[in-house]
């Protein structure tokens, strides 16, 4: 698997499994929704600064990111959309 399908991959499981959306992610990081949205598909190459920052608010290290996913694994699913509900 190339590197930019594992960050996509490992870029979508830490944040579901964090319980953030992809809008809480941006606000946190300075990061464009649009922009985390093309890391998730794997369309556009981020550079090392920006992982690190990113994987700063989801606190993991960096190389978190560039894990290789467990053979044969599923890309993790998105969150549903809309409003989360209130803790």
């Amino acid at each position: 698997m190339e590197a930019r399908r594992r960050i996509a991959w490992n870029l979508r499981r830490l944040r579901t499994t964090g319980g953030l959306s992809q809008e809480a992610l941006s606000a946190d990081s300075g990061v464009a929704v649009p922009y985390l949205s093309g890391i998730e598909r794997g369309t556009v190459n981020p550079t090392i600064g920006l992982l690190e920052r990113i994987a700063g608010v989801l606190g993991v290290d960096g190389a978190e990111l560039l894990a290789v996913p467990p053979e044969g694994a599923a890309m993790p699913e998105p969150m549903r959309a809309g409003r989360k509900p209130k803790r």
